[in-house]
Protein backbone atom coordinates (compact mmCIF):
# COMPACT_ATOMS: atom_id res chain seq x y z
CA UNK A 1 0.00 0.00 0.00
CA UNK A 2 0.93 3.75 -0.86
CA UNK A 3 0.68 6.80 1.07
CA UNK A 4 0.45 9.81 -1.05
CA UNK A 5 0.22 13.41 -0.65
CA UNK A 6 0.80 16.90 -2.74
CA UNK A 7 1.38 20.58 -1.06
CA UNK A 8 1.84 23.50 -2.23
CA UNK A 9 4.75 26.04 -0.18
CA UNK A 10 4.79 29.77 -1.28
CA UNK A 11 7.93 31.26 -1.88
CA UNK A 12 9.02 34.90 -1.14
CA UNK A 13 9.74 38.66 -2.45
CA UNK A 14 12.82 38.48 -0.13
CA UNK A 15 11.61 39.59 3.45
CA UNK A 16 10.20 42.58 4.72
CA UNK A 17 12.71 43.32 7.21
CA UNK A 18 15.29 41.53 8.09
CA UNK A 19 18.36 41.99 11.14
CA UNK A 20 18.83 41.24 14.70
CA UNK A 21 17.05 42.26 18.02
CA UNK A 22 19.47 41.91 20.81
CA UNK A 23 22.02 40.20 18.85
CA UNK A 24 19.50 37.29 17.37
CA UNK A 25 18.57 36.89 13.78
CA UNK A 26 15.17 37.51 12.16
CA UNK A 27 13.23 38.44 9.09
CA UNK A 28 9.78 39.08 8.35
CA UNK A 29 8.60 37.05 5.85
CA UNK A 30 7.10 38.39 2.23
CA UNK A 31 5.63 35.83 0.97
CA UNK A 32 4.20 35.61 -2.33
CA UNK A 33 1.37 33.59 -4.55
CA UNK A 34 4.83 31.88 -6.47
CA UNK A 35 5.19 27.75 -5.41
CA UNK A 36 7.00 24.98 -4.94
CA UNK A 37 4.61 21.85 -5.71
CA UNK A 38 5.57 18.74 -3.93
CA UNK A 39 4.48 14.98 -4.20
CA UNK A 40 5.51 12.76 -1.99
CA UNK A 41 4.42 8.80 -2.39
CA UNK A 42 5.03 6.72 0.59
CA UNK A 43 5.71 2.54 0.27
CA UNK A 44 6.41 0.04 3.13
CA UNK A 45 8.02 -2.27 0.38
CA UNK A 46 11.06 -0.62 -0.48
CA UNK A 47 12.99 1.55 1.51
CA UNK A 48 14.57 3.23 -1.35
CA UNK A 49 13.42 6.82 -2.13
CA UNK A 50 13.54 8.57 -5.26
CA UNK A 51 14.20 11.66 -6.10
CA UNK A 52 14.69 14.84 -8.17
CA UNK A 53 18.82 15.09 -8.45
CA UNK A 54 18.84 18.18 -8.14
CA UNK A 55 16.83 18.83 -4.80
CA UNK A 56 19.41 16.95 -2.43
CA UNK A 57 18.22 19.68 0.51
CA UNK A 58 14.28 18.40 0.66
CA UNK A 59 15.82 14.81 0.12
CA UNK A 60 17.57 15.39 3.19
CA UNK A 61 14.22 17.14 4.70
CA UNK A 62 12.17 14.28 3.66
CA UNK A 63 14.75 11.13 5.26
CA UNK A 64 14.87 13.50 8.61
CA UNK A 65 10.69 13.48 8.23
CA UNK A 66 10.36 10.00 8.00
CA UNK A 67 12.84 9.33 10.38
CA UNK A 68 11.29 11.57 13.13
CA UNK A 69 8.14 10.24 12.86
CA UNK A 70 7.73 6.86 10.91
CA UNK A 71 11.48 5.12 11.43
CA UNK A 72 13.36 4.22 8.83
CA UNK A 73 11.24 1.49 7.47
CA UNK A 74 9.53 3.47 4.87
CA UNK A 75 10.52 4.63 1.15
CA UNK A 76 8.90 5.67 -1.78
CA UNK A 77 9.34 8.71 -4.55
CA UNK A 78 9.13 12.32 -4.03
CA UNK A 79 8.80 15.10 -7.50
CA UNK A 80 9.11 18.96 -7.06
CA UNK A 81 7.80 21.50 -9.45
CA UNK A 82 8.43 24.47 -8.60
CA UNK A 83 8.43 27.83 -10.66
CA UNK A 84 10.44 29.90 -8.22
CA UNK A 85 13.90 31.18 -9.67
CA UNK A 86 17.31 29.77 -7.56
CA UNK A 87 19.45 31.51 -5.96
CA UNK A 88 17.49 34.80 -6.22
CA UNK A 89 16.38 35.06 -2.39
CA UNK A 90 12.82 33.95 -3.22
CA UNK A 91 12.96 30.96 -0.88
CA UNK A 92 13.09 28.21 -3.57
CA UNK A 93 14.97 25.78 -1.08
CA UNK A 94 12.72 26.26 1.95
CA UNK A 95 9.43 25.89 -0.56
CA UNK A 96 11.31 22.33 -0.93
CA UNK A 97 11.91 21.91 1.86
CA UNK A 98 9.21 22.64 3.72
CA UNK A 99 6.91 20.95 0.71
CA UNK A 100 9.00 17.46 1.50
CA UNK A 101 8.31 17.75 5.27
CA UNK A 102 4.15 19.28 4.91
CA UNK A 103 3.58 16.29 2.05
CA UNK A 104 5.47 13.73 4.25
CA UNK A 105 3.62 14.50 7.44
CA UNK A 106 -0.06 14.99 5.14
CA UNK A 107 0.83 11.32 3.24
CA UNK A 108 1.89 9.58 6.69
CA UNK A 109 -1.81 11.04 7.75
CA UNK A 110 -0.19 12.72 10.85
CA UNK A 111 -0.34 16.73 11.46
CA UNK A 112 3.21 18.61 12.20
CA UNK A 113 2.70 21.85 13.83
CA UNK A 114 4.54 24.38 11.43
CA UNK A 115 7.35 24.72 14.70
CA UNK A 116 7.84 21.25 14.44
CA UNK A 117 8.60 21.66 10.43
CA UNK A 118 10.78 24.29 11.11
CA UNK A 119 13.53 22.87 13.59
CA UNK A 120 13.62 19.89 10.48
CA UNK A 121 14.09 22.39 7.88
CA UNK A 122 16.82 24.34 10.28
CA UNK A 123 18.94 20.85 10.03
CA UNK A 124 18.84 21.46 6.68
CA UNK A 125 19.82 24.51 6.77
CA UNK A 126 18.70 28.27 7.27
CA UNK A 127 15.19 28.93 6.27
CA UNK A 128 12.15 31.53 5.69
CA UNK A 129 9.40 32.16 7.56
CA UNK A 130 7.14 31.62 4.46
CA UNK A 131 7.01 28.07 6.05
CA UNK A 132 4.50 29.18 8.61
CA UNK A 133 0.82 30.37 8.02
CA UNK A 134 0.23 34.67 7.78
CA UNK A 135 3.23 36.67 8.09
CA UNK A 136 5.68 35.89 10.96
CA UNK A 137 8.94 36.98 12.45
CA UNK A 138 11.15 34.31 12.38
CA UNK A 139 15.04 33.53 13.19
CA UNK A 140 15.99 32.02 10.06
CA UNK A 141 19.41 30.59 11.28
CA UNK A 142 18.55 29.21 14.83
CA UNK A 143 14.72 29.35 15.20
CA UNK A 144 15.16 30.96 18.98
CA UNK A 145 12.26 33.15 18.24
CA UNK A 146 8.91 33.12 16.11
CA UNK A 147 5.90 35.51 16.38
CA UNK A 148 2.42 35.32 13.91
CA UNK A 149 2.26 38.92 13.13
CA UNK A 150 -1.06 38.12 11.00
CA UNK A 151 -2.65 38.23 7.90
CA UNK A 152 -1.28 40.24 5.12
CA UNK A 153 -3.25 43.31 3.54
CA UNK A 154 -4.09 43.46 0.03
CA UNK A 155 -0.48 43.89 -1.60
CA UNK A 156 0.94 43.70 -4.85
CA UNK A 157 4.36 43.44 -5.92
CA UNK A 158 6.64 43.45 -9.17
CA UNK A 159 9.66 40.98 -7.83
CA UNK A 160 12.86 42.93 -10.00
CA UNK A 161 15.97 40.98 -10.14
CA UNK A 162 19.42 42.12 -12.34
CA UNK A 163 21.04 38.94 -12.43
CA UNK A 164 24.06 37.05 -10.02
CA UNK A 165 23.35 34.47 -7.28
CA UNK A 166 23.44 34.64 -4.06
CA UNK A 167 24.47 30.94 -1.99
CA UNK A 168 22.30 31.52 1.12
CA UNK A 169 24.30 28.75 3.25
CA UNK A 170 27.65 30.48 2.29
CA UNK A 171 26.09 33.97 3.44
CA UNK A 172 24.37 33.56 6.68
CA UNK A 173 27.77 31.80 7.81
CA UNK A 174 29.39 35.13 6.88
CA UNK A 175 30.07 36.89 10.14
CA UNK A 176 28.25 40.43 9.70
CA UNK A 177 27.46 40.74 13.81
CA UNK A 178 29.16 44.34 13.93
CA UNK A 179 27.36 46.16 11.13
CA UNK A 180 23.78 44.00 12.07
CA UNK A 181 24.55 45.19 15.90
CA UNK A 182 25.21 49.25 14.34
CA UNK A 183 22.08 48.81 11.89
CA UNK A 184 19.85 47.09 15.15
CA UNK A 185 17.91 50.75 15.83
CA UNK A 186 17.10 51.57 12.14
CA UNK A 187 16.16 47.88 12.02
CA UNK A 188 13.84 47.91 15.14
CA UNK A 189 12.14 51.37 13.69
CA UNK A 190 11.38 49.12 10.30
CA UNK A 191 9.68 46.19 12.12
CA UNK A 192 7.70 48.48 14.38
CA UNK A 193 5.97 49.64 11.40
CA UNK A 194 5.73 47.37 9.44
CA UNK A 195 3.94 45.52 12.12
CA UNK A 196 1.29 48.31 12.88
CA UNK A 197 1.11 48.30 9.58
CA UNK A 198 -0.22 44.49 9.72
CA UNK A 199 -1.97 44.79 12.60
CA UNK A 200 -3.69 48.13 11.25
CA UNK A 201 -4.34 46.82 7.65
CA UNK A 202 -2.18 49.53 6.41
CA UNK A 203 0.13 49.10 3.02
CA UNK A 204 1.38 51.99 3.05
CA UNK A 205 3.58 51.49 6.87
CA UNK A 206 4.75 48.09 5.41
CA UNK A 207 5.92 49.88 2.50
CA UNK A 208 7.46 52.51 4.54
CA UNK A 209 9.49 50.21 7.12
CA UNK A 210 10.44 47.59 4.27
CA UNK A 211 12.18 50.50 2.66
CA UNK A 212 13.69 51.53 5.83
CA UNK A 213 15.29 47.75 6.32
CA UNK A 214 16.35 47.58 2.44
CA UNK A 215 18.35 50.81 2.85
CA UNK A 216 19.67 49.46 5.94
CA UNK A 217 20.85 46.19 4.41
CA UNK A 218 22.90 48.10 2.19
CA UNK A 219 25.73 48.20 4.46
CA UNK A 220 25.45 43.81 4.54
CA UNK A 221 24.85 42.83 0.45
CA UNK A 222 24.99 46.10 -1.83
CA UNK A 223 22.52 46.44 -4.08
CA UNK A 224 23.63 48.93 -6.99
CA UNK A 225 20.55 49.10 -8.67
CA UNK A 226 18.64 49.70 -5.47
CA UNK A 227 18.68 53.67 -5.44
CA UNK A 228 17.34 53.80 -9.12
CA UNK A 229 14.26 51.04 -8.55
CA UNK A 230 13.87 53.18 -4.90
CA UNK A 231 13.83 56.56 -7.52
CA UNK A 232 11.15 55.10 -10.17
CA UNK A 233 9.20 53.84 -7.15
CA UNK A 234 8.63 57.37 -5.64
CA UNK A 235 8.08 58.50 -9.67
CA UNK A 236 4.90 56.18 -9.49
CA UNK A 237 4.23 56.86 -5.44
CA UNK A 238 4.63 53.06 -5.22
CA UNK A 239 4.09 52.23 -1.22
CA UNK A 240 7.86 51.81 -1.24
CA UNK A 241 10.63 48.65 -1.67
CA UNK A 242 11.99 45.64 -0.17
CA UNK A 243 14.53 43.29 -0.96
CA UNK A 244 15.87 39.85 -0.37
CA UNK A 245 18.22 40.64 2.30
CA UNK A 246 20.58 37.88 1.33
CA UNK A 247 19.67 37.66 -2.43
CA UNK A 248 19.66 39.31 -5.21
CA UNK A 249 15.52 40.34 -6.05
CA UNK A 250 13.86 43.80 -5.44
CA UNK A 251 10.65 44.19 -4.96
CA UNK A 252 8.30 47.08 -5.23
CA UNK A 253 5.07 47.42 -3.38
CA UNK A 254 2.08 48.60 -4.76
CA UNK A 255 -1.37 49.22 -3.57
CA UNK A 256 -3.55 46.87 -5.67
CA UNK A 257 -6.44 49.33 -5.43
CA UNK A 258 -4.79 52.48 -6.39
CA UNK A 259 -1.88 50.61 -9.38
CA UNK A 260 -2.02 47.40 -11.39
CA UNK A 261 1.39 45.08 -11.36
CA UNK A 262 1.16 44.47 -14.64
CA UNK A 263 1.12 48.11 -16.21
CA UNK A 264 4.10 49.02 -13.31
CA UNK A 265 6.10 45.98 -14.68
CA UNK A 266 5.75 47.25 -18.42
CA UNK A 267 7.17 50.51 -16.97
CA UNK A 268 10.09 49.68 -15.44
CA UNK A 269 10.93 47.36 -17.99
CA UNK A 270 11.49 50.42 -19.84
CA UNK A 271 12.75 52.50 -16.98
CA UNK A 272 15.34 50.17 -15.70
CA UNK A 273 17.87 48.80 -17.82
CA UNK A 274 19.57 45.72 -17.40
CA UNK A 275 16.82 43.63 -15.79
CA UNK A 276 17.37 39.92 -15.81
CA UNK A 277 13.76 39.73 -14.93
CA UNK A 278 10.51 41.04 -13.59
CA UNK A 279 7.64 39.16 -12.04
CA UNK A 280 4.06 40.32 -11.02
CA UNK A 281 2.93 39.04 -7.68
CA UNK A 282 0.58 39.29 -4.77
CA UNK A 283 1.84 38.75 -1.23
CA UNK A 284 0.03 35.89 0.76
CA UNK A 285 0.09 34.52 4.17
CA UNK A 286 3.02 31.18 4.20
CA UNK A 287 2.68 27.95 5.01
CA UNK A 288 1.56 24.13 3.17
CA UNK A 289 -1.45 24.40 0.62
CA UNK A 290 -3.11 20.86 -0.07
CA UNK A 291 -2.93 20.77 -4.11
CA UNK A 292 -4.61 16.95 -4.52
Amino acid sequence: MSLRAVVKVPGTCGELVQGTLEGITFHVSCPVDIYSTVEVELTEDDVRLESPPDSPKALAALRAMLARRAGNGMGGRMAINSTLPRSKGMASSTADVAGAIYAASRALRMEIAPMEAARLALMIEPSDGSLFPNVVLFDHCGGKIWEDLGACPPLDLVVLDFGGEVDTVAFNHRDFSQTLRENEPQVSQALALVREGLAQGDPALIGQGATMSALANQRILFKPQLEAVLEAAEEIDALGVNVAHSGTVIGVLLDPSRQRAQDVREWLEVRLPGLNFALCCRMIGGGPIPAG
